[in-house]
Formats: structure tokens, sequence, C-alpha cells
């Protein structure tokens, strides 16, 4: 058997693409981003005519994956956590239409907010949902997951959500490939009324879902991913969940067997499983990454005399990340530390690179929004947000995908004059536009930047669905030509970038400006692949 080194993403990737998945959908988002990457350099994926394309949001990602499951192929979502919040809508329905081919929703969660607004813990829409939750211990786990993911999917005919965080997703393993399984068939539902969610049917297939969810906590294959092993005596039960487990190996593996463990990978848990290691101890400590997701439905409903540790009662740090230290403290273990690391590099913010034309965006605004009190620029998602950071100090808000636009409208609606919203072109047609609809059926006296670098950049470089779009969707949407401006922001334009951007702020209406401008990341990128392209041909 083929054995490779990978990365907790690349394992999901390279094992849907074993499982036979036809269809890879997805947004690029730390730290999931790196699923979708695998597959579109995978001569494997390209051979086997497997679906490879980024789409404009979590929600189209995810109604596609759903579209292809409809015709009976097995296909993959990928997100970050905040992602699903945007796929909602979709995820939580199919949940009531069910599946026709395998379906699994990958969220990669990201306690301690590495790269993002937020930590929250992506179990909770499984439960929501009614659906399968798999979380994999390690690497080679969430490879051998995702075969038994889409099996679930297909016997139960659910999507299964796939929950991994940072670490995981961004730390390597050697992983044994299994043999390769070929795609499936194109086959329609069997029931043609199966998707479509009128109430009266909705009704019968939401009772039929509640059912199946209760089957899923005595089904082999999630109790087989649950472990529960017995220790001495009646002492201290442990339940970790997911990677928590191998913190707990780090402090405590040559003394294991002093602990009664519950080892969660797959949910929902059997109540069973629980209740008997309960039984067995005086206290149990929860170790999850996340929320006190299982720590709080031990305490709330099951009716024990047992002190519960954890997250809630602080026993756990109620944010960040899980770490060795951490639970060596919730075990009471003494902690060895090493010598303290010399500080040798000074710790900076984050900035701008050298020559990116977000900071010439943000130092053309500067230079007019001196004339007007503090307070009126609103931002979003990507690179650009760091013009919240000196020495721009510009940006006022920076909430979720898409929201500058409307922020920006609801600031204007209160009265709020001049009001100006910069977002980026990835982000734009990823959540912008819909907001800029609201914008020009109201005309709006507000002024949207765009600031577009052509790519995906706050992930790597990802294609942009902006690209070459930006003039004739604003213009579709019912943007006045004469206020649909564009920029070229680059030091040698400052004045006259000045002056286009004062013209429209002081406009009483709805403008737009372009400020257009490839990333410096991925121009220096393509020239080097131009370069070398022409060095491997003799051009």
């Amino acid at each position: 058997m083929q054995k490779l080194l990978l990365l907790g993403d690349e394992a999901i990737a390279q094992a849907a693409l074993d499982a036979g998945m036809s269809g890879m959908y997805a947004y690029p988002g730390t730290p999931s981003t790196e699923i979708m990457e695998y597959v579109q350099s995978s001569k494997q994926a390209a051979s086997g005519n497997v679906h490879q394309e980024w789409s404009s949001n979590e929600k189209t990602a995810t109604e596609a994956a759903l579209g292809m499951s409809y015709a009976g192929k097995r296909a993959m979502v990928a997100m970050k956590h905040v992602g699903l919040n945007v796929a909602a809508d979709a995820f939580i329905n199919s949940a009531v239409t069910g599946v026709n081919g395998g379906l699994v929703v990958v969220s990669a969660d990201d306690p301690s907010m590495h790269s993002s607004q937020n930590e929250q813990d992506s179990r909770f829409y499984g439960s929501f949902a009614m659906v399968p939750v798999m979380e994999p211990r390690n690497q080679q786990e969430a490879y051998d997951m995702i075969f038994d993911a889409f099996d679930l999917s297909e016997r139960y005919r659910l999507p299964v959500l796939f929950r991994i965080t940072t670490r995981l997703a961004h730390s390597r393993a050697a992983v044994v490939c299994r043999q390769k399984r070929e795609q499936n068939r194109l086959t329609l539902p069997s029931n043609p009324r199966q998707f479509v969610l009128l109430p009266a049917i909705a009704r019968k297939q939401y009772k039929a879902l509640t059912s199946e969810y209760e089957k899923l906590r005595n089904d082999p294959t999630i109790e087989g991913y649950n472990r529960l092993t017995a220790g001495k005596g009646r002492g201290t039960g442990i339940i970790t969940c997911g990677i928590a487990f191998n913190y707990l190996l780090e402090n405590v593996a040559e003394s294991i067997d002093d602990y009664h463990v519950l080892s969660v990978a797959a949910y929902p848990v059997n109540r069973d499983s629980v209740a008997h290691l309960v039984e067995m101890c005086d206290r149990v400590l929860v170790l999850e990454e996340g929320y006190p997701f299982i720590e709080a439905q031990l305490r709330g409903l099951l009716d024990r005399d047992v002190k519960v540790l954890g997250r809630l009662d602080g026993t756990v740090p109620r944010d960040g990340e899980l770490n060795p230290s951490i639970v060596a403290s919730a075990l009471g273990l003494s902690l060895s530390e090493g010598r303290e690391v010399p500080a040798l590099v000074r710790q900076r913010p984050p900035s701008f690179c050298k020559g990116c034309g977000h900071a010439d965006v943000y130092s053309a605004l500067a230079g007019v929004m001196g004339e007007f009190s503090p307070g009126r620029v609103f931002s979003d998602i990507g690179c650009y947000t760091l013009g919240a950071l000196p020495p721009y100090n510009m940006v006022n808000s920076c909430v979720d995908m898409g929201a500058s636009v409307t922020m920006a409208v609801g600031a204007a609606d209160a009265g709020l004059f001049p009001a100006v919203a910069v977002i980026g072109d990835s982000t734009f047609t990823h959540s912008g536009m819909t907001g800029l609809l609201d914008a020009v059926i109201k005309n709006s006296p507000v002024t949207v930047i765009i600031s577009d670098n052509s790519t995906t950049g706050m992930t790597g470089g990802q294609k942009s669905q902006a690209t070459d779009r930006l003039e004739n969707i604003c213009l579709g949407l019912g943007v006045a030509r004469e206020h649909l401006r564009v920029i070229v922001p680059l030091k040698k334009n400052h004045e006259e970038n000045k002056a286009i951007i004062r013209d429209e702020l002081i406009y009483q209406g709805l403008s737009v400006i372009l400020a257009r401008r490839e990333c410096i990341q991925t121009a220096a990128r393509n020239k080097k692949a131009e370069t070398a392209k022409k060095n491997n041909t003799g051009e």
C-alpha cells in the first residue's frame, strides 16, 4: 500500500479521491484551503475528470455539491468554520432533503482565531442539522474516516459533517492509502420529490430525519470510532474529543491505565457509553477543542452525582486551543518547562507587503478622509483589513464577508455622510454584490471602493471570480456609469486618485470606485512562471 507524508487537509483530499469522489467544491479559507488545492494539483483528480473549480462562496459550493449528490455522484465541500455560517441555509436543508450520492461537508475550525473573527464550534451545526459528525484524532484516521463518511452518507441518505481543527489541518504525518474505489454512476433519485421542500413534503422528511438521527447513536461505524477503556478504581474519568486525545497521551501515555477514558471521534455519542464512564468515576474531565459541546450536555442532561470538569468551571480555559500543557494542568500534573526562548526578533504587527496596491488605496483615501470627522470607513475581510492598523488607522469595522457595503448602507440610512465601504474583489463576488444591489435600489449616499488585486490574496492567491467582470457586474446591478470610476493605486497617481475619491465622496448618491492593481505576490509568481516557461521552450 502507498504511504504518503500528508497534511491533515491533504489526507482528507487524497481519501476523497480514493473513495470515488466526483466533485470537490470550496471557497478558500484558512485552515481548509489546502484541501481544494491538493485536489486541483492531483493527477488522479485530473485523470478521473473530478470537478475542482473554486466556487463564489460557501453557499454556492454547498449547493453545487448537493446538486452532484442529486445526480448520484460522491461530492465533498470544504470551508472554514465561519464559512459554514454562509452555507448554513443549504447545509441545514440538505439534511431534510437527504442526499443521493454521498456528500461530505468539511468544516475546519480555528480555535485561538489564528486567522478568523471567532472560534465557533461546528459540532453544534451538526447537532442542529441532525446529521452525523466525524472528528478525527490524527491524519491517518482523517484519511480512513472519509471512506466511512461517504459510506455512512449513502447508507443513511444524509450529509456528513467532517470537523477538523487548525492543528490537524496543518500538521503532517505518514498516511497509508487504501485501494481506490471507482466513482459512482450517474443515477437520479428514486423519489422524484425528495429534493422538493414544499411544506407537505418537508414535514414528512423532517419526521424521518429525527428518527434516523436517533438510529445514528447506535450505528456500528460511529460507535466504532468512540472508544471506552476502563482504568483503575473510581478515580478520574476523561472524555476526549478528536485531536485532544493526543494531548492526553502526551501527558499520561505511561499511566493511561490509571484513568477511565472515553475517546470520542464521531457523533452523536451513544448515551450508554457516557453513562458507563460516569458510573466508574468520581469526577469527569472533558477535553475538547472549541466550545464545551459534550461538557454542556453532560452537565445538563446526565442526572448523575458526578463532578464535571472542563471549560465551564475553569479547569480548562474557556477560549483558545488545547495543548499538552493545558491538559497537564487540568490533570493536576507538574509542568516541565524548558529555558525561556530569547527574543531574537522584535515582535511587530502585520503589515501590507511592500508595494501592495491596498496600501496606495488607503494612502489616497486617508488624504481625503482627513477633511471629514473620523469613523466613516467600513471594511471587510481580506488583506486590506490591515488598513485598520498604523500608519493608516482607517478601518472602523470588519464583521463578516460582505458586511462593509451593507453596514455603510445602514450607517447612511442613519444619517452618516459620507459613508465609505472598502471591499476586495473576491469578497465582493463572495457576498458583496447583494449589498450593492440594496444600495442601488435605495440610491444610498455611499462610496464603495472595490480594491481589486485580481486574486484571493489573503488565503494564498487563489483565483478570484471577479477578475475581468467587475465593471459588468456593477453596471448590471444598476450602478450609474458616470459614478463607476476606475483608478490605478500607484504613488504616481496619488493626487489624481485623491481627486476622484473626493468627487465621489461628496456625491449625494451611490458611487463605486474600482481600484485595480494586481497583487504584488501573484504578479511576482506569474512573472517567475512566465520566465520559466520561456526558458523551457527556448523562446
